[in-house]
């Protein structure tokens, strides 16, 4: 089934030093634009993380130290990945769990606050472990009937993870829908507040803590109750996109 789409969708894949979104970088990333016509253009960048690789990271995605030693680090290509991706809805596998805040956290430590408030994000691992609990390999032998060659490698998972929501809009017919929107939806693990889900929203809508001490409770109530509770975090090991997100909590409780 085509997917149905009113702008163009970046279907994309990390390769990376470890799953640490907080301190890891990227070393390979392949991006699949999908267009509402269906026409697709693809792009692959191998970024020099500015970091060692470590052996165990390399043993899954085949890049050492060396092959990265003369690309781009990521700051370098910010802007050209951003132009790519800008005004574009987002579909991955695991996405909204890794993918997603690893990637906005390079952009902020390249210095681009990019507004990614209005973009909608698939994440065909989701929508597959309600219906069926696989990894990705299983999720395309299961759906597209085909083995997937060069597992973990960026571009093979990319247009991988693409086929098998093509795939999964005919094999599910009668519970999803051919609908950003929908699919978005349906996708979500939790309504996250920030990229990493260290805040949420509760059935309200309100903005909740997550994890900790405050687990539940509205994170404006705790900010204004435990003041020092901000700057715990603000110096803690948290990414840069939830301290970014609980000062803009934090500046508009003040504004109240």
């Amino acid at each position: 089934m085509k997917l149905n789409l009113e702008r163009p969708i970046v279907f994309f894949d990390l390769e990376t030093t470890g799953i640490d979104i907080a301190h890891d970088r990227i070393v390979e990333i392949c991006l699949l634009k999908v267009y509402p016509n269906a026409n697709q253009e693809s792009k692959v960048m191998r970024i020099n993380p500015t970091i060692h690789i470590p052996e165990e990271a390399s043993a899954v995605n085949g890049i050492y130290d060396d092959d990265v030693a003369d690309c781009p680090t990521f700051k370098e290509v910010a802007d050209e990945l951003w132009q790519f991706m800008k005004d574009c809805d987002l579909g991955g596998f695991n996405s909204n769990h890794f993918d997603i805040p690893l990637l906005v956290e390079e952009f902020l430590r390249a210095g681009m606050n990019v507004d990614m408030r209005h973009v909608r994000s698939i994440d065909v691992q989701n929508i597959y472990h309600k219906l069926e609990r696989r990894t990705l390999i299983a999720a395309y032998k299961f759906y597209c009937g085909k083995d997937l060659e060069n597992a973990h490698s960026a571009l093979a998972d990319t247009e991988a993870t693409y086929e098998v929501l093509c795939a999964q809009l005919d094999h599910y017919p009668d519970v999803l829908q051919n609908d950003v929107d929908f699919l978005t939806e349906y996708s979500r693990r939790n309504r996250n507040v920030d990229f990493a889900g260290r805040m949420v929203y509760n059935d309200e809508g309100v903005e909740i803590f997550n994890f900790g001490k405050y687990k539940g409770m509205p994170v404006a109530d705790v900010l204004r109750r435990d003041p020092s509770y901000y700057s715990w975090i603000q110096q803690g090991d948290f990414t840069l996109n939830t301290k970014q997100v609980l000062t803009e909590i934090a500046l508009r409780s003040k504004g109240k």
